[in-house]
């Protein structure tokens, strides 16, 4: 069979917050993509940390799985690079290129890709000519060509004169305040940027004839760089962007709304492809969704976290109404450290949010309360909802050999983290 090219596009920290999920954040160029593909309402990242999120996706295995507990750039990888899906592809006729963000690996040449671009940085302003040079020069197909950003990640550029704080609504997370919405105005500011970016690589697409044999895959690692949002287990933190567009169904302006998650791409391709799934993988195809024979494919999926910059292990399991959480470390005080620095940070610190209590579990009707605040627990009425769960959450931990089932999971020798007490990822770090 004739195979697409794959060009998969990925960002820093920008979750659902664009244009086509109906947030005041202009990104023409994403909302296009929308118009002609396939929009996933609900999809969700395996990990809201970006090495582990990251690894799933391209691994097809959970991050505790894969190996990937923590962020590469500290000491974290994989426990076997072969799994990730360029050497599949590879089985199969593909070329591999690399421009920009890879944050799986601490040498990208680790990872085994045909050819990686050279790059002075990873703006969106260096990557996106690259990407789109690399398309212009011929590349053998079909190809797999990876473009990772570092937009949005903090620090973010001053509010531009379209994004006029005073008119700017934060997140949901957070209070209506000028630093709030001075925060914001300068998170979309850096979304127009990354949308400017897609924008430049999927013309260089088009203009050289690909766009119509080319599978497009547009997401993000996690949520945003907010308070209680990234590394947090809430959909906050663990709702993803993710656009398709091309060959096989993915194309129309089709909105999905069954849950997916980003550990089901391996499987997914491995059906489109018509290639033999490897053993490992974890996740599920979703083309029954995108060929409209199922609304659903997924009755849970699952997230997790274990290190960031610090060591603040949870798990948890999604329904289609239910959200349970839990945590692992004892710690019923906010693991600072794990929360960038930003304005919205300092006005949660500055109103006493480092004496705020965390609970060990925490359950969601994510009809009522889709803002996940008010914690079901001790609530008697919901007492079976709790207990299945909890069963679910302990299936799925037992299935997949979940290193903290037997206690603590250990950092790899020399890896670098955070005091866990501390307030900052800018702190010294401990080598562990």
């Amino acid at each position: 069979m004739t195979r697409p090219n794959i060009l998969y596009l990925h960002s820093h920290d920008t979750g659902r917050y664009i244009q086509p999920y109906g947030h005041a954040v202009p990104t023409p160029n994403m909302q296009k993509l929308a118009e002609e593909g396939v929009l996933f309402r609900k999809a969700f990242c395996a990990g809201p940390t970006c090495s582990p999120s990251r690894a799933a996706l391209l691994t097809g295995a959970s991050p505790h799985s894969c190996g990937m507990t923590g962020l590469a750039h500290r000491g974290w990888s994989l426990n076997d690079y072969s799994r990730h899906i360029i050497h599949t592809l590879r089985r199969h006729g593909y070329t591999s290129a690399l421009a920009g963000v890879q944050h799986i690996a601490q040498r990208a040449e680790t990872i085994g890709y045909d050819r990686i671009l050279e790059l002075k940085d990873h703006r969106a302003e260096t990557v996106a000519p690259a990407a789109a040079e690399w398309l212009k020069s011929g590349p053998p197909e079909p190809f797999f060509l990876s473009v990772g950003f570092t937009h949005t990640h903090r620090e973010f550029p001053e509010p531009s004169a379209d994004n006029d704080p005073r008119y700017t609504l934060p997140p949901a997370p957070l209070p209506d305040t000028p630093r709030t919405r001075c925060d914001m105005a300068a998170f979309k500011t850096a979304a127009r940027a990354y949308d400017d970016a897609v924008g430049t690589v999927l013309e260089a697409l088009q203009a050289c004839g690909l766009a119509a044999d080319t599978l497009v895959a547009s997401t993000t690692d996690h949520g945003i760089a907010f308070p209680g949002m990234k590394c947090r287990l809430t959909d906050h933190g663990i709702g993803v962007m993710l656009i398709v567009r091309g060959p096989g169904g993915f194309e129309g302006g089709k909105v999905i709304d069954g849950l997916v998650s980003q550990i089901d791409l391996f499987p997914t391709l491995c059906e489109l492809l018509e290639i033999e799934p490897p053993p490992w993988l974890e996740g599920v195809s979703i083309m029954p969704l995108v060929r409209g024979r199922a609304e659903e494919v997924n009755k849970q999926i699952f997230a997790e976290v274990t290190w960031h910059a610090a060591y603040e292990p949870m798990r948890c399991v999604r329904t289609r109404r239910w959200k349970y959480i839990r945590r692992f470390d004892g710690r019923n005080r906010p693991v600072l450290p794990n929360c960038d620095q930003s304005p919205s940070k300092d006005v949660w610190l500055e109103a006493g949010w480092r004496q705020r209590p965390v609970p060990e579990e925490q359950l969601y009707d994510l009809i009522f309360d889709p803002n996940e605040t008010n914690n079901l627990v001790a609530d008697a009425a919901h007492g079976r909802i709790l207990e299945e769960m909890r069963g679910r959450l302990e299936t799925w931990m037992k299935a997949t050999a979940d290193p903290l089932l037997a206690g603590p999971v250990p950092a790899p020798k020399g890896a670098r983290a955070n005091d866990p007490n501390g307030l900052s990822p800018q702190e010294e770090c401990m080598v562990l």
